[in-house]
């Protein structure tokens, strides 16, 4: 489990359209947020980065950087951003179960054949640039995620008081 003010595990991913994510290549001013959502079977995750996605160069103007990872495959991930016109985040995808297991997410088995057979239920972390955990909010399903507009609203606060990151105890 990964707790505030601890160095965060590892993250290297393939991006849609090539490339990769590595949470150590990122150089944000503020934070690295990431956001695991369950995959292209799930109509809330689409509403969640639509709304994520039109707040992006918000998130942005803060020095906040933004990934969006699932455990979803490569052609999945890539449905899921074409279909859902995600066109300014970055989609990453094939992340292992065991390792959302080591940040903490909650994994759920497929109840339909819409569904993958295991996959990572949705997280929102921001991870500092030194790569230590700022705040996580990790759910068991896919509803009560944090939103966006208030999570930028929290970013403002934090970055212009200096606030620490809690629940480290």
């Amino acid at each position: 489990m990964v707790k505030p003010r601890l160095m965060v595990p590892g993250l290297d991913l393939p991006l849609v359209g090539g490339g990769r994510f590595s949470l150590d290549m990122e150089q944000p001013a503020a934070f690295t947020m990431i956001v695991v959502y369950r995959g292209l079977h799930c109509p809330l995750c689409k509403t969640y980065l639509r709304d994520l996605n039109g707040k992006a160069e918000d998130f942005e103007s803060v020095g906040v950087t933004i990934v969006a990872a699932t455990s979803d495959t490569a052609d999945r991930a890539e449905k899921a951003k074409t279909d859902w016109n995600l066109d300014k985040l970055r989609m990453a995808y094939g992340m292992p179960i065991e390792l959302g297991r080591k940040w903490g997410l909650f994994v759920s088995r497929g109840i339909s054949d819409k569904e993958p057979a295991e996959f990572l239920e949705p997280g929102l972390f921001l991870v500092r640039p030194d790569k230590t955990l700022y705040a996580a909010s990790v759910q068991t399903m896919p509803f009560a995620r944090p939103s966006f507009a208030e999570v930028l609203g929290a970013i403002h606060f934090v970055t212009k008081n200096n606030y620490p990151a809690r629940g480290e105890a």
